[in-house]
C-alpha cells in the first residue's frame, strides 16, 4: 500500500529492551532514523496507578472482557507469572534494583553435549553497556542518613546476614531518594525537570508502593528516562497499540510490514501525542527494521503467531525458558530476646520504605546446588497491612472476650454501661503485619522450560524438578534468616501446591551463535530473517541470576550499537 507508514525502525514494546533500543537508534544524529515505538498498554503518570478495589478490578490486562489494565497474570501448569503492560513495560511495576549479571555466570556449555544454558558473549563485552544505562537511570543506594538509617526490616535484614555469616549490601536502587545530584536525601520533596507526562513528581515517600506503581513518580521508570528522552529526539510514540502480524517485503531482507490492533476504548484521556494519530482499529506500518520487545512472554507468543510469515524462524522459538530462580516466602512472628531475657516482638514494618533495599549474595560455594542465588527483603504497601490484618478477623472474638463478657453481664444485670471504649476498641487490631516480611530470591534455575500454541492459546511445558537441589538451597537459606529474626517461616502458597511463580520469566527466543541452539544471534537479530530483532528478556539464554533489567538494558544498548555501526547480519 503506498499510502502506509514507514519507518526506518518499529520497536515492538516500551520495557527495558524497546524503550532502551529506541532511544539509542532514534537519538543518533548521523543516521536521523524515524523510530516508532507501539505499545499495546496505556501511559501512567504519576497518580494513575490504581489503589481502589474497583480500580484493582479493571487494573487486569484482558482486552477481550474490555481490561486493558497494567497486570497480565499468565497460569501454566506448573508456573505462574506476573508480567506488566503499559508504556514503560516492567519498570512500572518492578523492585528498582540494578544489580548486573555476575561473571561467573556467563556459562558456556556445550549444547550439542548436552548443555542447557550457554552464553555468547562475557560480562566484559556487556561492561559498557551496563555504564550507559548507569548513566541514563541513574540509580541511587538506599541512603544510611535517618529516616532512611532506622528503617526496620533494612536493619533486620543487616542483623540476620551478620547471624548466618554472609553480607548484606544496599543495591542500587532506580529510585529518587535526592531530588537532584548533590543534594541531601528527603522523602517527598519536589524533582526538578520535565518529561513526557509534565506532571509533578517528588522523592520517595517510603510508602512500600513501588510494584503496584508509584504514584508520586520518585521511581525512574522508563517512561520519566528513556522513553521521555527518546520522544525529545524524534520517536514517534504510540500507546493503546497491539501488534499482531510481522510480514517479510520480500526474501532478501527488504524489511516488514507490521499489523496492529488499536485499543479504542482505552484511548480516552490520553495525551495525543502519545496515541496514534488514525483512530482506527487495524494499522499497518513499513519498517526497514523490527525490533521485539514485548517481553519474554509476549515476544515469543508474537514470533509463534507468526511462524508462517517467518518461516526461516529457528526451531529453537519457545526454548530454553526460565524462571530466573524465583522464590518468594513469609516470614511470621518476628520476635527478639529482650534485656531481661523475655521474648519481645521485633517490628519488621513491611510498608516502611521501598520495596527492596538489602540483598544477601548467596556465592556459588555456599548453595547445595552450585548454582548461586540471591535473598532479598521485601516491602509492601500498607493496604497489605489491612490484608493480613483482615486474616486474623476469625479471632476477634476471642481477643474481646473480657469486653464481651462485661457488656453480656451489663446487659444482663442492668449495671451501669461502659461508656468509654477506647481501649475495648484498640483490642481488635493485632501487631502481627509489623511483625511479618516477605521474603524474595533470583538465582540460577535451570532453563528447560518450552512454550508452545495450542490453537491461540499460549502453552508452556516447565518443571522445576530440575532445579530441585537449586530451590532446597534457597528454602534452607530462607530458614536460617527466619531462625535469626526469631520468625516462623510460611513458603507461598504456590509452593505448597507444588507450583512456582515468577516475575522475571526469561527465555522463549534464546541468543546463540548457531541457529541449531537458538532464535537470534547475539546481536538480537533473528536467524533467517535480516532485520529482524529481539532485545528483551526473552532473548536471554538462560538465567540472568540478578534482577533481570539491568542485564536486559544492557543487552538493549549492545543490539543498537551494533544495528548503528552496520554490524554483519545474521546467516
Amino acid at each position: 500500500m503506498p499510502d502506509e507508514e514507514h519507518f526506518h525502525v518499529v520497536v515492538v514494546g516500551s520495557g527495558f529492551g524497546g524503550a532502551v533500543s529506541a532511544y539509542r537508534l532514534a537519538a543518533d544524529e548521523d543516521k536521523d532514523l524515524r523510530v516508532l515505538i507501539l505499545e499495546r498498554g496505556q501511559p501512567y503518570p504519576p497518580g494513575s496507578f490504581p489503589r481502589t478495589p474497583r480500580q484493582m478490578r479493571e487494573a487486569f490486562w484482558d482486552p477481550g472482557t474490555g481490561r486493558h489494565g497494567l497486570y497480565e497474570y499468565w497460569r501454566f501448569k506448573d508456573l505462574d507469572m506476573m508480567c506488566a503492560s503499559g508504556l514503560g513495560g516492567g519498570s512500572l511495576i518492578y523492585s528498582n534494583v540494578m544489580i548486573p549479571k555476575d561473571r561467573d555466570t556467563f556459562v558456556k556449555e556445550d549444547l550439542a553435549d548436552g548443555g542447557r544454558e550457554s552464553w555468547p558473549f562475557d560480562r566484559e563485552e556487556l561492561e559498557p553497556h551496563y555504564r550507559h544505562v548507569l548513566d541514563m537511570q541513574c540509580p541511587q543506594v538506599y541512603p544510611a542518613t535517618e529516616p532512611y538509617a532506622s528503617t526496620p526490616k533494612t536493619l533486620a535484614f543487616q542483623e540476620a546476614s551478620n547471624a548466618i555469616g554472609l553480607e548484606a549490601r544496599r543495591p542500587p536502587l532506580a529510585v529518587l531518594f535526592a531530588p537532584a545530584e548533590g543534594e541531601d536525601p528527603v522523602p517527598g520533596a519536589p524533582v526538578p525537570g520535565g518529561d513526557l507526562h509534565g506532571l509533578p513528581r517528588s522523592t520517595c515517600r517510603l510508602c512500600g508502593e513501588c510494584n503496584v506503581g508509584c504514584n508520586y513518580g520518585a521511581k525512574n521508570t522508563l517512561d520519566f528516562t528513556y522513553l521521555s528522552a527518546a520522544k525529545d529526539v524524534g520517536a514517534q510514540i504510540r500507546t493503546c497499540c497491539e501488534v499482531r502480524t510481522i510480514d517479510p517485503l520480500g526474501k532478501s531482507g527488504g524489511g516488514y510490514q507490521v499489523g496492529y490492533t488499536q485499543h479504542l476504548a482505552a484511548r480516552d484521556g490520553h495525551p495525543r501525542d502519545l496515541l496514534d494519530p488514525v483512530a482506527e482499529a487495524r494499522r499497518t506500518v513499513l519498517a526497514d527494521r523490527v525490533i521485539l520487545a514485548a517481553g519474554a512472554v509476549g515476544s515469543t507468543r508474537l514470533l509463534l503467531m507468526n511462524v508462517g510469515a517467518l518461516p526461516r524462524l529457528s526451531p529453537k522459538l519457545g526454548t530454553r525458558v526460565s524462571a530466573n530462580g524465583d522464590a518468594i516466602a513469609m516470614l511470621r512472628d518476628a520476635s527478639v530476646q529482650g534485656p531481661d531475657g523475655e521474648i519481645e516482638p521485633l517490628y519488621l514494618d513491611p510498608s516502611v520504605g521501598p520495596v527492596i533495599t538489602t540483598t544477601i549474595d548467596v556465592p556459588e560455594d555456599r548453595s547445595p546446588s552450585g548454582r548461586g542465588y540471591r535473598v532479598q527483603d521485601a516491602g509492601a504497601p500498607v493496604l497489605a497491612d489491612w490484608l493480613w490484618e483482615w486474616l486474623e478477623v476469625p479471632k476477634v472474638p476471642w481477643r474481646m472476650r473480657r469486653t464481651i463478657v462485661r457488656e453480656l453481664g451489663t446487659a444482663l444485670l442492668n449495671r451501669r454501661r461502659e461508656t468509654n471504649l477506647s481501649r475495648d476498641l484498640a483490642e481488635i487490631f493485632t501487631d502481627r503485619s509489623g511483625r511479618l516480611i516477605p521474603l524474595l530470591a533470583n538465582g540460577r534455575d535451570v532453563p528447560n522450560g518450552n512454550y508452545y500454541l495450542d490453537g491461540d492459546r499460549l502453552e508452556l511445558n516447565w518443571s522445576s524438578a530440575p532445579s530441585e537441589d537449586y530451590y532446597q538451597g534457597v528454602e534452607t537459606t530462607f530458614g536460617h534468616i527466619s531462625e535469626a529474626l526469631g520468625g516462623r517461616l510460611r513458603m507461598a502458597l504456590w509452593k505448597r501446591l507444588n507450583r512456582s511463580v515468577t516475575i522475571h520469566p526469561l527465555g522463549g527466543c534464546p541468543m546463540a551463535k548457531d541457529r541449531r541452539y537458538g532464535v537470534v544471534d547475539p546481536w538480537g537479530q533473528a536467524f533467517g530473517h535480516p532485520g529482524l530483532y529481539v532485545t528483551d528478556g526473552s532473548a536471554m539464554p538462560g538465567p540472568v541470576g540478578a534482577n533481570p533489567s539491568f542485564t536486559i538494558a544492557a543487552f538493549a544498548d549492545r543490539v543498537a550499537e551494533a544495528i548503528l555501526e552496520g554490524r554483519p547480519g545474521s546467516p
